[in-house]
């Protein structure tokens, strides 16, 4: 479930990262043991010898701030770099870190009150703190050291900082970091419609929503990435583009190196112990949400007992229902505390989570939190592609699929490691009948019989989470060759303008490649473009709506496809496209088909000029004219540290050129008004972006969705948002010398500023 023997040397000096202990210089060692000590009167649960492990972990651990307050954290041994990894982390947005583990471990009613009930009961079924408890008893003794020092990394931040008032999670255990250890944007657990969920545990009819119905224009939540080998460059150097689709401000930019070989730059969402989507000094990883179906739901009959005990029939037998109470305690509204109870039930195939037709539904998904754990962070430590998919053996990576490349210019695409063996005449994108044994599970499938692309003829590789079939054009995987389950997604924009962009040179450089990440060729409103010009054509002469629109039609006609923040032409479609959106979801949705599909194919004329007529006439209504640049509507703003933002068009924001994914833009912005608003604000899309080169040296440029602290009054909470609206990556500062010059601040964790 997403919810993801290095054996230490204590005494042992860091390999890589000495040169911030330097940085530091001999003032620093002397402060070491006083910076350190816990305050009196903090954390009145720590016990004398958790406090020395504290110090201990503390007193081998530097964490040098950057110009761009990018947090560069060494220690001795893997241990000591994880305690400062979450230390640092907890500095810069401990409410993210704490919500985060709110939602994992199902307490997040805890804090926001009875209305988050039924999302922490969605999570419980599926997470059961006593078996994550039982579970940590088990791990492998290097993993227990790095859980140890990940819950001492933060329990020590909330000693030294007073101040910082936790809603909820005041003390950190070890075992808790099993409850999230795979680090994708989207737990498999949310799949699960949560409306259903309370439903049937609410004993009341509650309709789904729109949004699980997929009837909503919405930001995709997904990914891009894209490996080039050495042939495909101008140096002959393997490129890697990381470029997360996520929830703004959803992960932390850092540089974590040991003296047991770590060295790993790029992006760890909040909380977590393990750079997600990064590289180290030889090897790149970028994970993509992949449209492979690995969760499925099981129809189960279920048969009452004449003394009340619950059946479910499978094959010929009948199987006793598993019942668990779980209770929840939620916030009321006067700041107390309340709890309910909930009798939950489950079969061999997973918890029930809904009933359709009459029928229980029980969902089956990964839940292998120790594997998932140990795969997310030996990754970061693998130095090639054979010691990456040795890694991959654990198969615990359910959600994502990995865009690689390594130093000795090998690339690669793999799907998800875990993927269950099933019967192929079945549909599993529908519940299939659980008492029947055929459509079981059957074990995992092996890493050779997944769709991968390893080192192509063509030089490239990418995704967008789209299907595997046009993962390196040509020599991509034929879907012919595989079970269906191993795409469910299909094509998406994105994809036809990946494919475009990595076609059009055989000489990139990274900024080449940055050049392709903010390429602004939208090839949705390419494809639909015929059709608007055809139902306007179509218009009788009379019809008052042919003068109306004629202006909107001829911006639109005359349009090259391109994002620009001066484009009107941009903000027109935009507001066409989520009209006929809403107009031909139902239909589409109906068809079996993706909405982009079914306006190019199946829109009606009426539906296309209906749609053309509202966008004129919300652009008009909102801001004067139909003739608006994009980039007085598509803004970024940041006005405070809040999970959820408030926004307001009377506060300072940042135009940004580039739009929705939804469109074909690599470069995402998921943007939308909000209440009293007319313009549009970004709360999702780009959030993290590299480009990687590998070579004798790795060299990289990146830039974070506003800046990588998450406190108001920081230089660095807005510090990169013209880069970001411009693409103008910053140098990384990967290396000792890179570092050099760019220092604010070195430092133990505990050290007073």
């Amino acid at each position: 479930m997403n919810t993801a023997d290095l054996r230490s040397r204590p005494a042992a000096a860091p390999r890589a990262g000495g040169h911030r202990r330097r940085l530091a210089g001999a003032a620093l060692a002397l402060a070491v043991a006083a910076a350190v000590a816990v305050p009196p009167g903090a954390a009145a649960t720590a016990g004398t010898a958790e406090q020395a492990r504290w110090r201990a972990h503390a007193a081998r651990v530097t964490i040098t701030r950057d110009d761009w307050g990018v947090a560069h954290v060494s220690g001795a041994t893997d241990a000591d770099a994880v305690f400062g990894m979450m230390y640092a982390q907890a500095e810069d947005d401990f409410p993210r870190i704490e919500n985060n583990y709110l939602v994992s471990l199902g307490r997040l009613a805890e804090a926001e009150g009875e209305g988050a009930i039924w999302q922490d009961l969605r999570q419980r079924l599926f997470v059961d703190p006593a078996r994550l408890e039982a579970l940590h008893r088990t791990c492998p003794p290097w993993l227990k050291k790095l859980t140890q020092a990940w819950a001492d990394g933060l329990n020590h931040f909330l000693a030294t900082h007073p101040q910082v008032r936790p809603r909820v999670l005041d003390r950190f255990a070890p075992w808790m970091a099993l409850s999230f250890s795979e680090g994708s944007i989207g737990g498999d657990v949310e799949r699960v419609p949560l409306s259903q969920v309370e439903a049937f545990y609410g004993r009341r009819p509650v309709p789904m929503t729109d949004e699980e119905r997929g009837l909503l224009f919405s930001e995709p939540r997904g990914s891009n990435g894209m490996a080039l080998a050495p042939a495909h460059t101008r140096d002959g150097r393997a490129l890697l583009l990381i470029n997360p689709h996520t929830s703004f401000f959803f992960r932390s930019e850092q540089h974590v190196t040991s003296g047991e070989g770590l060295n790993a730059y790029g992006a760890a969402t909040w909380g977590q112990f393990f750079v997600y989507q990064g590289f180290n000094a030889h090897a790149g990883w970028m994970h993509t949400s992949s449209g492979a179906d690995n969760v499925d739901e099981f129809a189960e009959t279920v048969v009452t007992g004449a003394d009340g005990s619950l059946s479910y029939r499978y094959g010929d037998a009948l199987r006793p229902v598993t019942t668990r109470t779980v209770t929840l305690s939620h916030r009321t509204a006067d700041g107390g505390r309340a709890k309910r109870s909930f009798r939950t039930f489950a079969t061999h195939h997973g918890p029930i989570v809904r009933e359709a037709d009459g029928r229980w539904i029980a969902a089956a998904l990964m839940n292998r939190p120790v594997a998932a754990l140990q795969q997310s962070f030996l990754r970061t430590k693998a130095q090639d592609y054979a010691q990456f998919l040795a890694v991959a053996r654990l198969r615990a990576n359910s959600s994502n699929n990995t865009v690689f490349a390594d130093s000795k210019g090998e690339i690669a695409f793999l799907m998800p490691q875990f993927m269950p063996v099933r019967e192929d005449r079945f549909d599993y994108r529908r519940p299939v009948d659980g008492s029947d044994p055929a459509t079981r599970w059957r074990g995992l499938h092996r890493l050779a019989e997944l769709p991968q692309v390893v080192n192509p003829r063509n030089n490239w590789v990418y995704n967008t989470n789209n299907w595997p079939w046009t993962a390196a054009g040509a020599d991509s995987p034929r879907a012919a060759d595989y079970p269906r389950y191993l795409d469910q997604s299909g094509e998406n924009p994105r994809g036809p303008q990946a494919v475009r962009v990595l076609r059009a040179a055989a000489d990139f450089t990274p900024r080449k490649l940055t050049e392709a990440a903010f390429d602004p060729y939208l090839t949705a409103f390419a494809r639909f473009g015929p059709g608007i010009a055809a139902a306007w054509a179509a218009l009788p002469a009379d019809d008052p709506r042919k003068s109306a629109l004629a202006g909107p039609h001829a911006l639109l006609r005359d349009w090259d496809h391109r994002w620009s923040a001066e484009s009107a032409a941009t903000s027109l479609a935009v507001f066409w496209g989520e009209a006929v959106w809403a107009l031909v979801a139902p239909q589409a949705k109906e068809a079996g088909m993706s909405a982009w599909d079914y306006i190019a194919e199946r829109a009606t004329d009426a539906q296309r000029i209906a749609a053309l007529a509202t966008a004129a006439q919300r652009l008009t209504e909102d801001f004067g004219t139909w003739r608006v640049p994009w980039g007085q509507i598509n803004r970024f703003q940041r006005n405070d540290g809040a999970i959820v933002q408030k926004f307001d068009d009377a506060r300072p924001s940042t135009g940004v050129p580039f739009t929705s994914a939804q469109w074909g833009s690599l470069a995402s912005f998921g943007a939308r008004r909000y209440p009293g608003t007319t313009r549009y604000y970004g709360t999702s899309g780009n959030s993290f972006v590299a480009v990687v080169e590998f070579g004798p040296k790795v060299r990289a440029r990146a830039v974070t969705a506003g800046g990588a602290s998450g406190h108001p009054d920081s230089p660095h909470f807005t510090d990169q948002v013209g880069r970001y609206a411009s693409g103008d990556l910053r140098p990384v500062y990967f290396h000792p010398e890179d570092l050099a010059g760019h220092v604010t601040r070195s430092y133990a964790p505990g050290q007073r500023p």
